[in-house]
C-alpha cells in the first residue's frame, strides 16, 4: 500500500458519515436557492411580464390586433390628414386628435395590464377548515370526502343574494364575483373577459374599459369626421377622383373608421347604461335584477340615482390588490418524514426524521458497529448430563449467561468444536424439550437467514456450527450492518 494511501480513505469515510448535512451522502455545502415570486407560481393561466408588474391573459392575439388599428389609423391620420387641415382649417385639429390618442391608449394599456381582481385561492388548510366548518354546520362527521354545498344565501339590502361555490378556488366566491373559465381566475365584481383588450374585465380596472371605449368612440368620430372633411375640401379643388389619388390614405382611414365606430359607439352606450343603473354585463345577460325597486328581484347595489351609481362606479378609490403578485413565496417548514421501509434503524426511533443532528448521527454509528462485535450465538451446543457432561461446560439445567443491551461480551474459551461434532456424530440426541436461552434480535442482531433455523422455530433441535461457518456468518453480518450505517 502506498504511503499517501490513507487520505483518499478517510476522506471516502468521511463523506460516508457526514455530521454536518442532512444526507450522509449529500455535500456538505448546500447550494443557495434564489426566492421567488409569487407570480412565478400562480395557478391561474396568465402571462406577467416586469417580472410581475404587468399581468395580462394568455390570449394576446385579439388585443394585438386592437393595438395595430388604432396605431395605424391614427399614424395615417397624423402622417396624411392632420397637414392639410392644419393649414385650411385650424392648427387645433391636430393637437385635439392627438390628447384623444394618447388618452385610449393610456386607458387601454391601463386595462390590459392590471390586476382586474383576482381573488386569491384557498391554501390547503384553509379548504380543509372550511369543508370542517360545513360538516359541522351540518351535523356530519363521515371520514370520506364529500363536496361542500354549492350555495349560501347572504342578505344585502334586503335581498338574499347566493353565494356559490368554487371547486377550483376552494372558496365562497363574494357577491358580484364570477370563474372566468379562460383566465382559470375568480374575478371581483365580474363584468366580462375581454378579448379586446386582453384581459378580464373586473371591479379594479373597469373604470380603465370603460374610459376606454368612451374615448375610443370620440377618437374614431373625430378621424372619420375630419377625413371626410378632407376629402371633401380637396375635391372641391382638384375634383373627387384626383383627391382620392393626392390622399390613398385617407380612404383606408375612412373605410375602417365607418366599419368599426358602429361598434364601438353601441357598446359605449351599453356600459353607459350599466353604469347608470349599477349592473354589470354578467348581471344584465343573465337577468338577475329588475331596475324598478317595486319589484321582487330589484338590484340590490343600486343607490336609486343615476348620478351617484356613475359616481361610484367611475370615481371611487380603486382598491388594492388581493394577489400580492410580487411578493416573495415564504419558505416552507420541512415536515418529519416517516422510515419508508416500515423499519426502524438502531438508535433511531419511529417518530424520528430523517434529519438528524450531529450528536444522534454519532451515538447511532458508534452503537450499530459496536452491536457488530457481539457473538452471534452466546449459548454453546450441549447434551444431557445423563448421557455426557465435558468438564468446564454447564448442564442442561444450567442457563446461559445474558448479556446487557449494547455491551458487547468477548466470547468465552473457544471449545473443541471438531470433537464436540464427532461426539455428536456418535451419541443420539434425545429427544425432549430444551431449556436454553437464546438472545433475542434485539440483544444479538443477526441476519434474517440465520433464525429462520434458530432454535426459536424448533426447539426440539440443537445445532452445532462449525469455526469455519460461525466467522462468514459473522463477517457477513459486519458487512451488512456497516451498510446500514453507512445509509
Amino acid at each position: 500500500m502506498p504511503p499517501g494511501g490513507g487520505g483518499p480513505m478517510k476522506d471516502c469515510e468521511y463523506s460516508q458519515i457526514s455530521t454536518h448535512s442532512s444526507s450522509p451522502m449529500e455535500s456538505p455545502h448546500k447550494k443557495k436557492i434564489a426566492a421567488r415570486r409569487k407570480w412565478e407560481v400562480f395557478p391561474g393561466r396568465n402571462k406577467f411580464f416586469c417580472n410581475g408588474r404587468i399581468m395580462m391573459a394568455r390570449q394576446t392575439g385579439v388585443f394585438y390586433l386592437t393595438l395595430i388599428l388604432i396605431l395605424v389609423t391614427s399614424g395615417l391620420f397624423f402622417a396624411f390628414d392632420c397637414p392639410y387641415l392644419a393649414v385650411k382649417l385650424t392648427p387645433a385639429i391636430p393637437v385635439v386628435g392627438g390628447i384623444l390618442f394618447f388618452f385610449v391608449m393610456g386607458t387601454l394599456l391601463r386595462t390590459s395590464f392590471s390586476d382586474p381582481g383576482v381573488l386569491p385561492r384557498a391554501t390547503p388548510d384553509e379548504a380543509a377548515d372550511l369543508e370542517r366548518q360545513i360538516d359541522i354546520a351540518n351535523g356530519t362527521s363521515s371520514g370520506g370526502y364529500r363536496p361542500p354545498p354549492r350555495t349560501k344565501e347572504v342578505i344585502i339590502n334586503g335581498q338574499t343574494v347566493k353565494l356559490k361555490y368554487c371547486f377550483t378556488c376552494k372558496i365562497f366566491r363574494p357577491p358580484r364575483a364570477s370563474h372566468c373559465s379562460l383566465c382559470d381566475n375568480c374575478v371581483e365584481r365580474f363584468d366580462h373577459h375581454c378579448p379586446w383588450v386582453g384581459n378580464c374585465v373586473g371591479k379594479r380596472n373597469y373604470r380603465f374599459f370603460y374610459m376606454f371605449i368612451l374615448s375610443l368612440s370620440f377618437l374614431t368620430v373625430f378621424i372619420f369626421a375630419f377625413v371626410i372633411t378632407h376629402v371633401i375640401l380637396r375635391s372641391q379643388q382638384t375634383g373627387f377622383l384626383n383627391a382620392l389619388k393626392d390622399s390613398p390614405a385617407s380612404v383606408l382611414e375612412a373605410v375602417v373608421c365607418f366599419f368599426s365606430v358602429w361598434s364601438i359607439v353601441g357598446l359605449s352606450g351599453f356600459h353607459t347604461y350599466l353604469i347608470s343603473s349599477n349592473q354589470t354585463t354578467n348581471e344584465d345577460i343573465k337577468g338577475s335584477w329588475s331596475n324598478k325597486r317595486g319589484k321582487e328581484n330589484y338590484n340590490p347595489y343600486s343607490y336609486g340615482n343615476i348620478f351617484t351609481n356613475c359616481c361610484v362606479a367611475l370615481c371611487g378609490p380603486v382598491s388594492p390588490s388581493l394577489i400580492d403578485r410580487r411578493g416573495y413565496i415564504q419558505p416552507d417548514t420541512p415536515q418529519p418524514a416517516a422510515p419508508s421501509n416500515g423499519m426502524s434503524a438502531y438508535g433511531a426511533t419511529p417518530s424520528q426524521s430523517d434529519m438528524c443532528d450531529q450528536d444522534q448521527c454519532i451515538q447511532s454509528t458508534k452503537f450499530v458497529l459496536q452491536a457488530a462485535a457481539t457473538p452471534l450465538l452466546q449459548s454453546e451446543p450441549s447434551l444431557t448430563s445423563d448421557e455426557l457432561h465435558l468438564p468446564g461446560k454447564p448442564g442442561l439445567g444450567t442457563p446461559c449467561a445474558s448479556l446487557t443491551l449494547g455491551q458487547p461480551t468477548p466470547p468465552s474459551s473457544m471449545p473443541n468444536l471438531a470433537a464436540e461434532a464427532g461426539l455428536t456424530d456418535i451419541l443420539p440426541l434425545k429427544e425432549e424439550h430444551v431449556g436454553h436461552q437464546f438472545l433475542t434480535p434485539e440483544e444479538a442482531p443477526s441476519p434474517p437467514r440465520l433464525l429462520a433455523g434458530s432454535p426459536l422455530a424448533h426447539s426440539r433441535t440443537v445445532h452445532v456450527l462449525g469455526l469455519a461457518s460461525q466467522d462468514s456468518l459473522h463477517e457477513d453480518s459486519v458487512r451488512g450492518l456497516v451498510k446500514l450505517s453507512s445509509v
